[in-house]
């Protein structure tokens, strides 16, 4: 398959944001920036490291947020094209002009606001700060792979849950993620320029916990939106409104009041955070890079999946915990030691290992690749199943895109039938 301009811009687009997405988030933990005044050293302000990662919870709501403009630039053409198709049918003679505006029909959109999007964003919640806790204590290019993590979970979860059928392909693709997974976490733990080796186990231990929170989300959002025609952008722009609220009136406000090692005494001090942000630019910086990138990394992810196939996808996600890990070693190497991070020479090729089984064991579990001489690496017989949704019916095209994964995830749920889900 040849790709066209516009394709390889749609590539490229997602490539860039999603590396963006990942090394704003970064940087912004190792900023050092005075905050608010610390009631504990009578009120005296210090420069301190910015490690606020329920803070940057709500900054990916609010660019998931931002996906409602986008939705409503959708909407508007929908109905725009609908209104255009409708006149050309009235229209058969210049005399049935008059009236037209009131025997036309408005388009049938789905209410924006939905109740249900409350499960998911609780699960996206949970899942996004406890991996933003554990990017405190390892490396950007560890974080991006550790995220691999997330085959193994959605894989079993749909197997208890949803009660559906695991393959050999998907099965082997889950243990040759895991050993990917045992090698890359070994070599962080193992790696000379961390201080303290059980605070890099903590962060692997709360990544994989989070991917797990986000494998429960992708069950939950399987369960109840699947086929109710939501789109996309619709999806992901509700569960942000969502987020945004329950961080800013529930989660922020409790944390902040429960003791712990930041100004003041907080678990979780966000006046200290916004403070922060306004007295360093280049935290500002790095602030509006991280919540411009989740919207626009949806953006892209949705028009991939729409365009291209699941090779593609694949090989952007490889491409991008390349980039993460190549910008990580220029910026360390070259620019600024204070960001990025080295080449552990000792231990470093292990990392090189664990990432190319977590390579294969993403293409194993897509179903991309096949060993067909040994019968439990073939690609299974496709075996036909009732459609759920007429394919005649307006909804049709809305209930596959709402199947489409647009919040920095790959769609890892084995299909209902044999053949894989792509996204």
């Amino acid at each position: 398959m040849v790709l066209t301009l516009p394709q390889i811009l749609l590539c490229v687009g997602m490539l860039v944001t999603g590396s963006i997405n990942t090394l704003s988030k970064k940087a912004q933990n190792d900023c050092y920036s005075p905050g608010y005044p610390d009631s504990r050293f009578n009120n005296t302000v210090k420069d301190h490291k910015f490690d606020h990662p329920w803070f940057q919870t709500i900054i990916m709501f609010t660019g998931e947020m931002a996906c409602l403009i986008g939705l409503c630039h959708v909407r508007w053409k929908e109905r725009k094209m609908h209104l255009l198709q409708e006149r050309n049918r009235l229209m058969v003679s210049p005399g049935t002009s008059d009236g037209l505006s009131s025997r036309i029909i408005n388009p049938s959109q789905p209410r924006v606001f939905q109740w249900i999007f409350v499960l998911p964003t609780v699960c996206d919640l949970i899942g996004t700060s406890l991996a933003g806790i554990g990017l405190l204590y390892v490396d950007a290019s560890v974080w991006q792979m550790l995220r691999g993590s997330i085959i193994i979970f959605t894989g079993i979860s749909s197997k208890i849950f949803l009660k559906r059928k695991l393959h050999g392909l998907q099965w082997t693709g889950i243990i040759v993620t895991t050993v990917g997974l045992v090698l890359v976490g070994l070599s962080d733990v193992l790696e000379e320029h961390h201080s303290s080796d059980s605070r890099v186990v903590l962060g692997i231990i709360l990544i994989l916990a989070g991917q797990l929170a986000n494998a429960i989300q992708m069950i939950i959002e399987e369960v109840f939106l699947k086929g109710r025609g939501y789109h996309p952008l619709q999806v992901v722009g509700m569960e942000g409104t969502f987020g945004f609220v329950i961080m800013a009136v529930a989660v922020l406000p409790v944390m902040y009041f429960i003791p712990g090692p930041q100004v003041g005494g907080s678990y979780e001090n966000s006046l200290d955070a916004v403070y922060q942000i306004g007295q360093d630019y280049r935290l500002l910086l790095f602030s509006l890079l991280y919540l411009s990138s989740i919207a626009f990394y949806n953006y892209f992810g949705l028009a991939v999946t729409k365009s291209l196939t699941a090779v593609h996808r694949t090989l952007i996600d490889a491409c991008r915990t390349i980039l993460v890990w190549a910008c990580g070693l220029i910026v360390y190497y070259f620019i600024d030691k204070s960001f990025g991070e080295p080449f552990d020479k000792q231990y470093g090729i292990i990392q090189v290992d664990g990432f190319f089984f977590l390579m294969i064991g993403t293409a194993f579990y897509n179903e991309l690749m096949e060993i067909p001489f040994i019968p439990w690496l073939r690609r299974p017989i496709s075996e036909t199943y009732p459609s759920l949704v007429d394919a005649d019916s307006p909804s049709y095209e809305g209930s596959i895109n709402s199947e489409v994964e647009v919040n920095e995830r790959s769609s890892l749920l084995p299909a209902v039938s044999s053949s894989p889900a792509y996204s």
